[in-house]
């Protein structure tokens, strides 16, 4: 099997797009992270989506099909319904996956999966790269107060978990199913209990990652005091075996909040969208106090997307990103999605590396960059 890259970025594996984008063209992203609508049924306390309010757009089925369309015209890889709003609470989302798959692009969801029956499944598993359970708890009561839900809730996402990889085994499918745990410090108690508990509903992997915060520091997270985890990460570790693969995102853990760059290159290549319908460059600058980002908004008739990529407004804000007028530092919030891949590019444009294609097999998920 080819490496699972869940703690870095697979930028360097599309040199087409690099070439495009050295040479100054106005290039598709890559990959997409969108969801369907800012509503959510839990209240997790580490959720960013709070910080990211925005003016209220629904997302039909009608504009996501024009929109994904478009998306496998201008050459769109993938699109993953992880953003701002729990995308299973907007009716559209199953056949939305469907299309996406049917018309060439590679389709992820993340979700708390409470709702995820086995009719369900069959419908979308089949048209899935990746489905990640978002379940930040080992323990039911520590998962209902960390999650913001009844405590039932622990044991009915539990069997959607099992149905999932019956499914997947029975149907043959290549698709990788996981568990993701956003580990605020105060939750170390919570590490070894979900290790453990993944051993038992045997999903592909359980990833552990920091939890973001904005630049004022809103959810009050203090990245120095995941150094008390770092033993229990490791033992958590240890409960991998052959079918379970349990890793922590080692690289923001260990980085105490600090970036080594200061502009953003990485947006281009992989746009975040609001379950507003809201273009702006990342989940940082959702919030109505960032309009100056702000681009447009794909349930406005009068827009196409394959038009708003090419558009002058896009990449006026794209490229104020990547200036010197920009600190990516000071300026948006820590450990943010494009992170690793601003790494490999700051890098690139400060003649440290030559953006070269590593060697051996292609990860997997490839186009989830």
């Amino acid at each position: 099997m080819s490496e699972l890259i869940l703690d870095g970025s697979k930028i360097l594996w599309h040199q087409d797009r690099l070439k495009e984008w050295k040479d100054g063209k106005r290039i598709a992203p890559i990959t997409i992270d969108m969801a369907l609508t800012q509503a959510c049924q839990y209240n997790c306390e580490f959720c960013y989506a709070n910080m990211q309010r925005n003016k209220a757009h629904k997302i039909t089925y009608d504009i996501m099909k024009n929109f994904l369309d478009d998306c496998s015209e201008i050459g769109v890889k993938a699109i993953s319904l992880v953003s701002d709003g729990e995308s299973t609470a907007n009716p559209i989302y199953e056949d939305v996956i469907v299309y996406g798959k049917k018309v060439g692009l590679d389709m992820a969801i993340a979700t708390h999966g409470n709702t995820l029956n086995e009719k369900v499944l069959r419908k979308i598993l089949p048209s899935l790269t990746y489905l990640r359970f978002n379940f930040s708890a080992g323990e039911p009561q520590r998962y209902s107060e960390i999650m913001g839900v009844p405590v039932e809730k622990f044991y009915e996402t539990c069997e959607n978990i099992k149905i999932a990889m019956r499914v997947k085994k029975e149907l043959n499918l290549d698709v990788t199913i996981g568990i993701q745990m956003v580990l605020m410090p105060k939750y170390g108690d919570q590490i070894i209990p979900l290790a453990k508990l993944g051993k038992e509903l045997r999903p592909d992997y359980l990833v552990i990652k920091h939890c973001s915060d904005d630049e004022d520091g809103t959810l009050g997270v203090d990245y120095n005091e995941y150094e008390n985890l770092y033993e229990l990460l490791k033992e958590a570790e240890s409960y991998s075996d052959d079918e379970y693969f349990v890793t922590a995102k080692w690289s923001k853990i260990t980085s105490k909040g600090v970036r080594n760059y200061n502009r953003c290159y990485g947006t281009p290549f992989h746009l975040q969208m609001s379950g507003t319908g809201l273009i702006a460059p990342c989940g940082s600058f959702f919030n109505e106090k960032y309009k100056q980002y702000h681009i447009t908004n794909i349930t406005d008739p009068n827009v196409r997307f394959k038009d708003i990529v090419k558009s002058d407004r896009y990449w006026e804000v794209m490229d104020f990103l990547a200036s010197d007028k920009f600190d990516a530092c000071t300026m948006c919030e820590t450990l943010c999605l494009q992170d690793k891949t601003n790494e490999v590019l700051d890098s690139y444009k400060k003649g440290l590396n030559k953006l070269e294609v590593p060697s051996g097999n292609n990860p997997q998920h490839l186009n989830f960059i």
